[in-house]
This record gives C-alpha cells, sequence and structure tokens, in this order.
C-alpha cells in the first residue's frame, strides 16, 4: 500500500478506554504512534469509547476527506460491532460507511477478528517458554495452550473469535491439545487445571491491552495471591512469575496479544478492507 493511496486520510485508532487501569490505553498511542511513523495516513490520532480523549470530540476536529476509524478491540460484540457504529451514526442496512457533502467516514473491522491472529497467538505462546525456559524448555507435544478471553452474556459473538482461533491451532497439531478459558463465561480461566492431562500450559490472553483483566483479574483466577500480584505491580515487576507451579501444573502466561507490534500491520489491513466496501 503506497502512501499516495491514504495521504488524503485520516486515521483514528479507537480504543475501549477505561479509568479503572492506566495500562489499558497503552497500546492504543504504540500502535498510533507506530503508524504515524510510517508516514502512511495525513493524520493519525487516539481516540477512546470510555475515557478521553473521546471518539465523538476527536472527530469534530478532524478536517480530512476520508476518515478511518479502527476500532482496537477482540471481537465484533456489543461495544464493536453494535453500541460504538451506531452511537457515531452508521447504518447498518448500508454498510459501515457514511458519506456527506465534504466527508467519506470508515468503520473498519476490529483488529481481534482478523485471520493473522492465529500467528500472533502462538508467536506469543512461543516466546514466553523460550524467555523463561526454567527447568527446561518443554516439547510443543507436552504443552496444552489455552487462549484466555474475557466472555461476556451481552454478546454471544463475543467469544467466537477465541473459539475459532481453537479451532485452527488445535487443527496444526502444534500442541498437545488447544482450548478456550473466560473471566465471565464458562469454562473459567480456573479450569484449566482440570481441562488438561499435561504437565505444562501455556496462557494466552487474548486480550487488547496488558490492563486489569490481564495482569490481576487472570492471574488471581490461576490461583496467585492477589497481595503477592499488587507486590509485583507496585515493583514495577510482571504479575505472574514464569513458570509458576500450580496444581501441579507449570504454567507459563504471556502478553496480551493486543500489544504485539504486529497489530500495526492488522490494522492497515482492515482499513484496506473498509476502503474497499
Amino acid at each position: 500500500m503506497g502512501n499516495k493511496n491514504f495521504s488524503d486520510a485520516t486515521l483514528v485508532v479507537l480504543g475501549h478506554g477505561t479509568e479503572l487501569n492506566e495500562n489499558s490505553e497503552v497500546v492504543v498511542f504504540q500502535h498510533a504512534a507506530e503508524l504515524r511513523r510510517r508516514k502512511i495516513f495525513c493524520e493519525v490520532h487516539e481516540a477512546f469509547w470510555k475515557q478521553e480523549s473521546q471518539i465523538k470530540k476527536v472527530l469534530t476536529e478532524i478536517s480530512a476527506p476520508r476518515i478511518f476509524i479502527a476500532p482496537l478491540f477482540i471481537s465484533e460484540g456489543y461495544f464493536a460491532a453494535d453500541k460504538i457504529p451506531r452511537e457515531l451514526g452508521f447504518d447498518f442496512s448500508n454498510s459501515l460507511k457514511l458519506k456527506t457533502q465534504n466527508l467519506e467516514l470508515f468503520y473498519c473491522k476490529p483488529v481481534g477478528s482478523h485471520d493473522s491472529m492465529t500467528n500472533i497467538i502462538l508467536s506469543r505462546a512461543n516466546e514466553v517458554v523460550k524467555k523463561f525456559p526454567f527447568p527446561r524448555a518443554p516439547k510443543n507435544s507436552e504443552i496444552t495452550l489455552f487462549i484466555a478471553g474475557h466472555g461476556t452474556e451481552k454478546n454471544e459473538n463475543s467469544r467466537k473469535p477465541i473459539e475459532r482461533q481453537v479451532e485452527l491451532i488445535r487443527a496444526q497439531k502444534i500442541y498437545a491439545d488447544v482450548h478456550a478459558i473466560f473471566l465471565e463465561e464458562s469454562p473459567r480461566i480456573s479450569d484449566c487445571y482440570a481441562l488438561t492431562q499435561t504437565k505444562n500450559i501455556v496462557i494466552v490472553p487474548f486480550f487488547i491491552s496488558d490492563g486489569l483483566h490481564t495482569q490481576e483479574d487472570i492471574p488471581v483466577s490461576l490461583g496467585e495471591a492477589k497481595r503477592i500480584i499488587e507486590q509485583r505491580i507496585a515493583a514495577g515487576q510482571p504479575s505472574w512469575r514464569n513458570p509458576t507451579e500450580k496444581n501441579g501444573k507449570l504454567v507459563w502466561y504471556s502478553f496480551a496479544v493486543g500489544s504485539a507490534p504486529e497489530i500495526a500491520d492488522v490494522i492497515l489491513e482492515r482499513v484496506r478492507e473498509a476502503a474497499n466496501l
């Protein structure tokens, strides 16, 4: 994709945002900065749904003739595929494109449902074992891979990208087995110990940011004491020590998929797709 294709366009990288954990916004600024560095768009902005700078306000400050909104979300669930585009005025019966006399506004698909997420998950799983091979790096055939998602009763599509990745990776027969686990749906995060026959477990959080859920909620669900997690975070350390032995299993826990550098390329793919609507 040449720079000239989008030299008249502004990209808005849209995150969910939260006031509860400042780390949740880091990935939005990370990927926006990388895409700004590439000089593909005339401008790149960060925006959020639940915190400043809010998306509606950001859009009023842009004067480019084309604007691409790229939701940095895992699934085509309640927020990314329903509430946010509806609130922004998109008509679902007429695709996710708005056109006025002076402006074209495109709403892209979320990054988490893109096909390339499979390789990002596998990369995350491989990285964490390679970096922490204690007492020795187990073979993939000795590992059960778990993809950890949020899950919600609000929208049945929320868990679909995770389950799809489980099927795709399981079909490659890289690991002894592959399962999905969730914070707010069954099977739960804590069920991982009962779901595996192998001694070694690798958990990849299928989340956008290394925020509250990935740094606190999931480690607590895995059996780590909350006070220890809080002490580690306060000391600037990772909240999970790789590997940790729990319930007779060795557990490796990776960073979230959304902070992987490759996500910037996924955002560009989503923009290309939206431009062809």
